[in-house]
């Protein structure tokens, strides 16, 4: 099967101390998901924009391939508060039929009837929700994600984990998710790499069946296993504190 992406030997610097990529390699299978999980300053995002095309005129090398059709999520939904909600999602699609689609997009993500709404009138999780829209509604064979709901609370970020993955199966696209939290990764990903020093230092495949809970004997040595990778105490019995802003809290020192 051919990747839907290939990466092979890149490098990204963007100062004369030393280079944020390092010779990376990476392929994701037409259809998975993968989760990237690193300390701040691994390169993550860096790889995000640099698969997205957003990276253009920083000093690099190296080889990637991805498919034509590519639609990025941002933490930040970065809907404009000037169009109402239809025409957020369907923002730059050129197609005679992209109100139908839009419509269809937003009843996908829970917000039928919600076309002619103004991005201040709906929720943190609802904004998010026709981001997602807008991305899919163009059919994107390469799907990624930069922390999309690191913003959002914990309640709604569950909610839109079960929505995520329920999109995903219906529209098949690679994806490449770049998260802090390490629960996040397993719940949602097919794989699980981390990043370190601007290059994979761990890949690891979810073999989890059914439902991935916490309590699951499984998901707890893969938890641990992941954070060993990234330095981090496994502490997840300590209240109130989640793993992300552990590993936040960690990469800042």
């Amino acid at each position: 099967m051919t990747p839907a992406v290939r990466v092979h030997g890149l490098h990204r610097s963007f100062n004369e101390a030393g280079g944020v990529l390092n010779g990376l390699d990476l392929e994701i299978a037409p259809g998975e998901f993968v989760a990237l999980l690193g300390r701040s300053g691994s390169g993550k995002s860096t790889l995000l924009r640099a698969l997205a095309g957003l990276d253009r005129g920083v000093a690099g090398t190296g080889r990637i391939e991805v498919p034509e059709k590519v639609s990025v999520v941002f933490q930040d939904s970065r809907l404009l508060p000037w169009k109402r909600l239809l025409g957020n999602v369907t923002l730059g699609l050129r197609a005679d039929d992209a109100a139908r689609r839009g419509s269809e997009a937003l009843a996908e993500v829970g917000l039928a009837g919600r076309e002619r709404a103004w991005p201040h009138e709906l929720s943190g999780g609802e904004q998010q929700r026709a981001s997602l829209a807008r991305s899919l509604v163009r059919d994107p064979q390469l799907l990624l994600a930069d922390e999309p709901f690191g913003a959002l609370d914990a309640l709604t970020r569950i909610r839109m984990h079960t929505l995520l993955r329920k999109l995903c199966e219906v529209h098949q696209p690679a994806v490449l998710l770049v998260t802090h939290d390490v629960d996040e990764a397993i719940v949602l990903a097919d794989r699980v790499i981390v990043l370190d020093d601007g290059v994979v230092r761990h890949d690891a495949r979810i073999d989890i069946e059914g439902r991935r809970s916490q309590a699951d004997p499984a998901f707890a040595r893969l938890r641990t296993q992941l954070l060993t990778e990234l330095g981090v105490e496994d502490d997840h019995d300590a209240p109130g504190r989640p793993v992300r802003d552990h590993l936040k809290e960690r990469t800042a020192s």
